[in-house]
């Protein structure tokens, strides 16, 4: 079995991980803040835990806070006997991740769609449209066949 790691192993290991997601779309706070929550062991930190772990100020960790709640990435709790808010990672939080890039597909298909009958099907802004359109609507059906999958193989 491993050693537990060092607090800098720790801590590169965040930013590591926050990197690639940062790569893939997620703002760069709150790629920080998931990475931070992912290897923490109950899952929850405080927003004063958050800033002094990641040294970032309140304001970037409120930031990335409130956009992680908007979207159902974490969550707000009260432990019994504290005063402060505790922000508990989703179990499932890469399968929501994904499940919002899914619905991103779809509107990128539709609005695909819109342009091949905008600029016409047989022009040749029409055919590029509609090649992407179709490219959106492949992926987004399978990508949405997975996360069912994984998520009758994996019940929350």
């Amino acid at each position: 079995m491993p050693s537990d790691p060092t607090p800098e192993e720790t801590s590169q290991f965040v930013e590591r991980f926050a990197g690639v997601l940062a790569n893939s779309g997620v703002p760069t706070m709150s790629a920080r803040v998931i990475g931070r929550m992912l290897v923490t062991p109950t899952g929850t930190l405080t927003s004063a835990e958050l800033a002094e772990s990641l040294r970032i100020s309140q304001p970037a960790v409120s930031g990335a806070v409130r956009q992680l709640l908007q979207v159902g990435f974490i969550s707000r709790e009260r432990i019994p006997g504290s005063r402060k808010d505790h922000y508990r990672i989703r179990d499932d939080v890469f399968a929501a991740l994904l499940e919002r890039r899914n619905s991103a597909l779809a509107e990128w298909e539709s609005t695909s769609r819109s342009g091949v009958e905008l600029f016409g099907a047989d022009t040749p802004v029409g055919r590029r449209l509609s090649e992407a359109a179709d490219f959106f609507a492949f992926i987004h059906n399978d990508l949405e066949q997975l996360i069912k999958s994984w998520q009758v193989s994996h019940p929350r």
